[in-house]
């Protein structure tokens, strides 16, 4: 997974400050030196979360995909102990 070069108070406080009246989500981005899409999917990740909250979901996302891999490494032994298993008899 790509690493972020922002961090998730970083992100909330970008946020917050596209969502100002008077300010533009291009002139945010520009600032940032991110894309407009950026900004379009942190605001739909992180909408409405507070900083502990959003903090929160980033652990869970990264062992979601430790436990993922963890699993597809599984089930890559079973079926290898299964075709092998297959050969023997």
């Amino acid at each position: 997974m790509r690493q972020t070069k922002f961090t998730v108070d970083q992100i909330i406080k970008i946020l917050a400050e596209a969502d100002l009246p008077g300010s533009s989500v291009q002139q945010v981005a520009r600032k940032y030196n991110v894309s407009p899409n950026t900004i379009y999917r942190w605001r739909s990740k992180y909408k409405g979360l507070s900083s502990s909250e959003a903090k929160r979901l980033k652990v869970l996302e990264e062992e979601n995909l430790k436990l993922k891999k963890l699993l597809a490494e599984k089930e890559l032994q079973i079926q290898i102990l299964t075709e092998a298993l297959k050969k023997s008899i």
